[in-house]
């Protein structure tokens, strides 16, 4: 069995994750919606307080580029058509509009769980009923455009309606899907009006197998070297009703050579290489990538546990901890540098006052000397892109974390 040390698994991770290029067809300079075709999915996010999670895995691959002309979330009317669609991927994700038939199993293994969302919709069916008919006279809505005595909220938060609770359910089932947002909020329709009619025949036709084997091709083009555990998360896989499908389909992929069994220095678990990585392997000369901030949602991070595996980096965010419990600050992101987590940021869009603040900078514990300095020049020159990506005028950087005083010297330098 082919044997990788833990720092060929990160090269070859980093690289598979688009970290030191994303790939494209022709070799050209890679877009922002080159980053989404190559990851398969960006994880919406809502909060707001540097930039929004669904926007930041094209930053850090790509660099700044323009939110609006890429267009994931534009508004689409009947008869419409936009490259982009929500669905759960991994959580709920944007994907590419073509890439929607390839969950159809989800749709299936959902309905055949007969869970509470599905045991809602089957009670509720008048109210379902009634949505599709505002919806074929109407076109796409959001949730605030349907006046209905049951559209009322209950309780704070999560208390949705029992029209937002349909509307879900709907979505999660395929009945509905959506068409853009207005003021961040999901935009319904029905499949017809804005799905292309290629979309909707693979839709109701599509192998589940064969689209379950497609998207491991995928996590593995991605991830590069990963466990089983690995690659059902990346799409979240596993269902009570349909896990013999993935099995099947994981199966098929390794007879066919597509997989190949890994061991990797320090995992437990037997990992396995896509065929990106072997040539990887086999081709890639030295190199680094740049420093970049990403996401909490960057699937560079988002398995907590691989995180760990690869980068020795235990990672979350803070922001459902009380103030006082915090450690590192409210919505940290991660810092990538040199093919390293090096430590995390708590970064702050003030527009008002039109200044990116760091509210917080650490550096791991084994960060120091001139390696601190090396994190904090490589950082500075990346804030410097993010401060302009957000049209913001200056940057601030609060005293706060083992990081921070490299960083005002790297920035004023």
């Amino acid at each position: 069995m082919l044997e990788l040390s833990a720092a060929e698994a990160r090269m070859l991770a980093l690289s598979g994750l688009g970290m030191r290029g994303v790939p494209t067809p022709d070799g050209s300079k890679a877009t922002a919606k080159d980053a989404l075709k190559h990851l398969g999915l960006f994880q919406i996010d809502s909060v707001n307080v540097f930039e929004r999670a669904h926007h930041m895995p094209a930053f850090s691959r790509v660099g700044a580029y323009n939110k609006d002309d890429l267009g994931l979330f534009r508004p689409v009317a009947a008869g419409e058509r936009s490259d982009f669609v929500e669905y759960w991927a991994h959580e709920a994700s944007v994907i590419l509009t073509e890439d929607l038939p390839l969950y159809g199993w989800r749709m299936d293994n959902a309905k055949k769980l007969k869970g509470r969302t599905w045991q809602f919709l089957e009670a509720n069916r008048d109210l379902s009923a009634w949505i599709t008919t505002e919806l074929e006279t109407r076109g796409p809505l959001t949730v605030v455009d349907l006046d209905h005595d049951r559209n009322k909220r209950k309780g704070t938060w999560w208390g949705w309606s029992d029209v937002k609770s349909v509307l879900e359910a709907m979505f999660m089932f395929g009945e509905l899907t959506s068409a853009g947002r207005d003021n961040f909020s999901r935009r319904y329709a029905l499949p017809q009006q804005v799905l292309p009619a290629s979309v909707i025949e693979r839709l109701h036709t599509a192998d589940n197998v064969e689209s379950r084997k497609t998207l491991l091709t995928q996590a593995i083009d991605v991830l590069a070297v990963a466990t089983v555990k690995d690659l059902n998360d990346y799409h979240r896989q596993w269902g009570t009703y349909t896990k013999h499908e993935y099995d099947r389909a994981l199966a098929e992929l390794v007879e066919a050579g597509t997989l190949t069994p890994v061991k990797v220095t320090g995992w437990k678990d037997k990992a396995y290489l896509g065929p990106r990585a072997r040539q990887e392997l086999n081709e890639a000369t030295p190199g680094t990538n740049p420093t970049t901030i990403l996401s909490p949602f960057d699937p560079v991070v988002w398995n907590r546990d691989r995180a760990v595996r690869l980068f020795d980096f235990d990672y979350k965010i803070e922001i459902y901890t009380p103030q006082e419990k915090r450690i590192f600050g409210y919505y940290t992101l991660p810092i990538l540098h040199n093919r390293r987590l090096v430590g995390r940021i708590d970064l702050k869009s003030d527009r008002q006052n039109n200044v990116l603040i760091s509210q917080a900078a650490w550096a791991e514990g084994w960060v120091d000397g001139k390696q601190l300095d090396s994190v904090a020049a490589g950082l500075a020159k990346n804030l410097k892109q993010a401060q302009k990506w957000q049209g913001l005028a200056d940057i601030r950087i609060e005293p706060v974390g083992t990081l921070s005083a490299a960083l005002t010297s790297a920035l004023n330098a």
